[in-house]
């Protein structure tokens, strides 16, 4: 093993910081590591907005939930898909309509969760903490209009950065045959490996939570699939010019 993949093994969400601030130096280094991550036909079509002002990351985190984290940790980031500085760049050429189609919604969506990857391994190198935020499109519009966001750039996920103030234990994933397949896709595997999986995390859920959360990963994702989150995000998208077409 090199350094580069142990420090990948060993990531764990932060969700407790220091007062001590990041500084202008580690987030340009952090960012700029970022915009190194691939992207499609070179579109980078993805934004980010550093959230420092105490009173806009207390309004963040009620808006996502009263995740207390995000008024705690010194920086929060909030990752945007963004089609906007595209007709920018077309726009000396010619005035281009940026096509309302899933393909280009897929395309600024997953460039900005590589972006924002590449900005976790990053800061870990620089002994900083993170962790993915999702609760912010609880309320997509609100925090749109917080940060200033236009048409045709969406919040995909917030990131908390800060120092760690905490050691948590590594949440155990799957075995490694339910996640890779060879030559073809396969199912065989499933059964044995998703109830040995069961077995281990229900074991760090009983740990973690002082023994009062007696649950596994099949219980967790059953009920997750029952809820229908976020059924909103279908009309804020379209009403921001990703038509899904």
């Amino acid at each position: 093993m090199n350094s580069t993949i142990n420090q990948l093994l060993q990531h764990r969400s932060i969700r407790k910081y220091k007062p001590e601030p990041v500084s202008a130096e580690q987030l340009r280094a952090i960012v700029e590591a970022a915009q190194k991550a691939p992207t499609s036909s070179n579109m980078q079509a993805y934004s980010v907005v550093a959230v420092t002002d105490p009173e806009v990351k207390r309004r963040i985190a009620h808006l996502a939930a009263d995740q207390q984290y995000i008024e705690e940790c010194p920086v929060f980031l909030l990752w945007c898909a963004d089609l906007l500085r595209l007709k920018y760049a077309s726009a000396p050429i010619e005035e281009v309509e940026i096509p309302g189609t899933a393909e280009i919604f897929i395309i600024a969506t997953v460039d900005a969760a590589l972006a924002a990857q590449n900005a976790v391994v990053a800061a870990e190198s620089l002994g900083l903490g993170t962790v993915f935020i999702g609760g912010i499109r609880n309320n997509p519009q609100d925090i749109s209009d917080l940060v200033g966001l236009p048409d045709l750039v969406y919040p995909v996920f917030g990131m908390c950065l800060g120092y760690p103030d905490q050691e948590p234990t590594q949440r155990p994933r799957l075995p490694l045959e339910a996640v890779l397949h060879r030559e073809r896709y396969s199912t065989e595997a499933y059964p044995e490996s998703i109830e040995r999986y069961n077995r281990e995390l229900n074991e760090w859920m009983l740990t973690r939570a002082g023994g009062t959360r007696d649950s596994n990963w099949s219980k967790e994702m059953a009920g997750r699939l029952k809820s229908r989150q976020r059924t909103h995000m279908r009309s804020f998208l379209e009403n921001r010019g990703f038509k899904l077409e």
